[in-house]
């Protein structure tokens, strides 16, 4: 069983950046595939960003693309998720996740977070 805790989110104007954290309890982080989604109001969770389990590889939605960028510290047991140029489409609770299948639709990953609140204001 693996416990994740994301932090980080907040409210910020267009433009502006956050970094959101995501810490995993349990010994085997390292091994771990993982992945950050976001679910707006009304709306369907979506991938956001992916990370293979030593960081050699990343893949990003389109619509963040070139301004987010996805890390992991397996020394840390932490994963993070840098987001610069924020826009108001990029509001909504964010949530990290444990690969456990190739591919980046939400029944791809497990052990989800409870999420945290990014907010971005025109």
């Amino acid at each position: 069983q693996v416990q994740l805790v994301e932090s980080g989110g907040g409210l910020v104007q267009a433009g502006g950046s956050l970094r959101l954290s995501c810490v995993a309890s349990g010994r085997t982080f390292s091994q771990y595939a993982m992945g950050w989604f976001r679910q707006a109001p009304g709306k369907e969770r979506e991938f956001v960003a992916f990370i293979s389990p030593g960081a050699e590889e990343t893949k990003y939605a389109d619509s963040v693309k070139g301004r987010f960028a996805i890390s992991k510290d397996n020394a840390k047991y932490t994963m993070y998720l840098q987001m610069n140029s924020l826009k108001p489409g990029d509001t909504a609770v964010y949530y990290c996740a444990v690969q456990i299948r190739n591919g980046n639709t939400v029944s791809d990953y497990t052990y989800w977070g409870q999420g945290t609140q990014v907010t971005v204001s025109s």
